[in-house]
């Protein structure tokens, strides 16, 4: 195999593949190069298929410390676990190329994407999925689709093609989108917040803040409205038919001969589908109707058992694998049928009907904000916990040299009794971070962007039958308004479906397990009345045309302001929670901080200790924030600090050298006595200048509170520097 290198200038990326030169020994491999990044992908495949229906397919996408000039920190000086951005990226990869394997591969496939080399403006989400995509591609895996990843920023209203990392930093609009040609694969998006500035008038002085004219700002959510979602993501679809097209001619060239591998013809055994569809299909419905995810699949088990138990009666051959995928298939049909011919689903609902939901908050007496958001046979218990600045996750990225906090986070558990599965709960997998990461997401815009302390959301599934991360977004922003977090919108998330037999379309508004399961899409939208924060595509189909899209999202926007209403009702009738500590933000004039913080830091540990609270001080700005579980205490301890910093403002004399002034003893030490002097400032009178004899112990010639008369020696600036009458005499 010769090495040969491509070239390809394409949607604001400049990219290079490098084939047959590293990795030789896998189904495929491939070196990418944009910028200063490197990337090195591999594909390799096992031979022998699994039994079960499936693809095992595994991406892993790794970052190496040293691809930033780095040593990894910590006790073990290696890599160990993935951080959650390699995971992340990982899962991303994974939904992006999975469907492009031809139906019955059922042989295990490992996808591994490993930086070597970062450059701190390369997309690396965007560079891992090309770079793992042409390694696929020219495999010798039968795969005979590119896909093409672009992302789609928004800066001064205009859309950006594959922005670099600092220019997502000024974006308003992260949009990742993945597709082969004219079908989109999956997208996923979020808006993000900024801050606009107000026109300010500059003779609007505010006086406490030493004479600095006035900014006011307010933060803007920047939600999608649908119509610019849909323009984006066609802008966004046009770039990927070009480039999939171009990937797919530049790289068909180095494909390797393929293994031949054999695909997996799925057991149809037509006569006992027309007999389980002759004789059990009322007991079918009946088992579909079943709404529970572990109900259904009990029921379901015992139309088995009927089925076998007649076979043998009848002695026919009952192979239970084979019934059980006949009448899976014949359920599939039935739930399908019943949406497209008579627009009624399994558990009754009509197409855009949203399942029942109740809303319980502050349930629990020891947490900072709760919620139970239960909607239909699924139930999220979302906590709320605020905490200091010091609480931050701290992290590092890649492309970036220095260390990172996230005060906001969002963490979603998944336990297998809440699908009625025996499992042993650990640590979390892709799944809890993938759907913990999309609430974060859909909930970050609300969160004032300069939040004065850290936030960790915790979702606990307790119950699922579809959608469990769109009920941790609903129930984590009312989990957040409870614990009196200044949000700028609720929000709320819904769940979409989409069954289509190619000729009829009906779109599904709250989808349930079975829906997702036997659906055609997994489409999840989570905003505010405004429009849209957070949206997640995966897309089982060939594709979906704009015009569904966009009846999907009219349908979703229908659904999410009836969840609104009912959140904003159960707002109304909200207790704040006896945990919550009591805070204050203020500010004062920024040269008043000093005051506050006192010499060596004395006056800021008195009213620590004196009041009980924590105090977190901006020099810059004058702000404070007060902390304390005694609210009389923390507002006892802002009156405090306001007094201090309304005192007038003390301009220091400037003294005449050589004449005396009278002052107080403010201070014995061994070294001398802080005088006290008539502009209020104070000033040292040195051991050596009391007397011109020796003076042992100045306790015996002073106390505190006495006058006394010295003269003053010199004057620099603050310092003043003092002596005796009788040390002159």
């Amino acid at each position: 195999m010769n090495e040969q290198t491509i070239g390809i200038n394409l949607n604001n990326l400049d990219e290079k593949y490098e084939f047959n030169k590293i990795a030789k020994q896998a189904s495929g491999a491939v070196m990418y190069r944009q910028g200063k990044a490197v990337l090195i992908a591999a594909v390799a495949v096992d031979e022998k298929p699994v039994d079960e229906d499936f693809l095992p397919l595994t991406v892993q996408y790794m970052e190496r410390a040293y691809a930033a000039a780095k040593i990894p920190g910590g006790f073990i000086k290696r890599e160990t676990k993935p951080g959650d951005f390699e995971t992340l990226t990982s899962r991303i990869v994974d939904r992006s190329l999975r469907p492009l394997f031809p139906k019955g591969f059922h042989y295990p496939v490992t996808i591994s994407v490993m930086v070597v080399s970062s450059d701190s403006e390369v997309d690396m989400q965007v560079a891992a999925l090309h770079a793992a995509n042409a390694a696929l591609y020219v495999s010798d895996i039968s795969v005979q689709r590119s896909i093409a990843a672009v992302r789609v920023g928004k800066i001064e209203d205009e859309l950006v093609l594959n922005p670099t990392l600092s220019q997502q930093d000024e974006s308003v609009l992260d949009l990742l989108v993945v597709g082969s040609e004219q079908d989109i694969i999956m997208i996923e998006m979020r808006a993000i917040a900024s801050e606009k500035i107000d026109d300010i008038e500059m003779d609007m002085i505010d006086p406490m803040m030493g004479g600095v004219p006035l900014i006011l700002e307010h933060q803007e959510c920047n939600e999608v409205d649908n119509e610019a979602l849909v323009d984006a993501i066609a802008f966004a679809a046009k770039a990927i038919e070009e480039a999939s097209g171009i990937y797919e001619k530049e790289f068909t060239p180095v494909m390797r001969t393929q293994l031949g591998l054999s695909l997996s013809e799925e057991k149809v055994d037509e006569e006992l589908y027309a007999y389980i569809k002759a004789n059990y299909s009322e007991a079918v419905a009946k088992a579909i109707s079943h709404m529970a995810k572990s109900e259904r699949s009990t029921e379901l088990k015992k139309v088995r058992a009927q089925i076998m138990e007649a076979l043998e009666s009848e002695g026919k051959e009952a192979d239970k694998e084979l019934v059980s995928k006949v009448l899976d298939r014949y359920k599939t049909t039935v739930v399908r049928d019943m949406i497209l011919d008579k627009g009624i689903r399994a558990d009754g609902r009509g197409l855009d009907e949203v399942r029942p939901i109740t809303i319980e908050t502050n349930i629990l007496p020891s947490v900072h904000g709760s919620c139970l958001f239960t909607r239909g046979q699924t139930q999220a218990l979302v906590t709320a916990t605020l905490g200091d600045k010091k609480d931050a996750q701290m992290f590092e990225l890649i492309t970036d040299k220095n260390t990172q906090s996230e005060n906001f986070m969002v963490h979603y558990n998944f336990p297998g009794y809440s699908v009625g599965e025996a499992k042993f709960i650990g640590a979390p997998g892709r799944r809890e971070l993938g759907h913990g990461n999309l609430a974060k997401r859909a909930l970050e815009p609300v969160i004032p962007i300069n939040y004065d302390g850290t936030i960790r959301l915790v979702s606990e599934v307790l119950e699922s039958n579809g959608s469990s991360s769109m009920a941790t977004i609903c129930g984590g922003a009312l989990a957040l308004r409870a614990a009196e977090v200044d949000m700028i919108e609720l929000v709320a998330g819904i769940a979409m479906g989409l069954v289509t037999d190619g000729e009829r379309v009906a779109v599904l508004t709250d989808i349930m397990g079975l829906e997702d399961h036997d659906g055609d899409m997994d489409f999840k939208i989570a905003g505010t009345r405004k429009g849209i924060t957070a949206l997640q595509m995966d897309i089982k189909l060939g594709g979906i045309d704009l015009i569904t899209l966009k009846v999907a999202l009219e349908k979703a926007a229908q659904g999410k302001e009836h969840i609104l209403d009912l959140m904003e009702e159960a707002e109304k009738e909200m207790e704040s929670s006896q945990a919550l500590p009591s805070t204050e933000h203020f500010s004062i004039n920024p040269q008043k901080v000093a005051d506050i913080i006192g010499k060596a830091g004395a006056t800021i540990r008195d009213i620590i200790e004196k009041f009980e609270v924590s105090i977190d001080l901006d020099r810059d700005k004058g702000g404070v924030k007060l902390s304390g579980h005694d609210k009389e205490k923390v507002t006892a301890a802002k009156e405090h600090i306001e007094k201090i910093a309304n005192a007038p403002v003390r301009k220091q004399m400037q003294y005449e050298v050589g004449k005396s002034y009278v002052g107080k003893v403010k201070r014995i030490v061994d070294f001398g006595v802080f005088v006290e002097m008539p502009d209020g400032f104070d000033a040292l009178l040195h051991i050596s200048k009391v007397a011109k004899e020796r003076v042992n112990d100045l306790n015996e010639r002073y106390h505190e509170g006495d006058d006394i008369e010295v003269v003053v020696m010199e004057q620099k600036g603050k310092k003043v520097e003092l002596a005796t009458p009788e040390y002159l005499a």
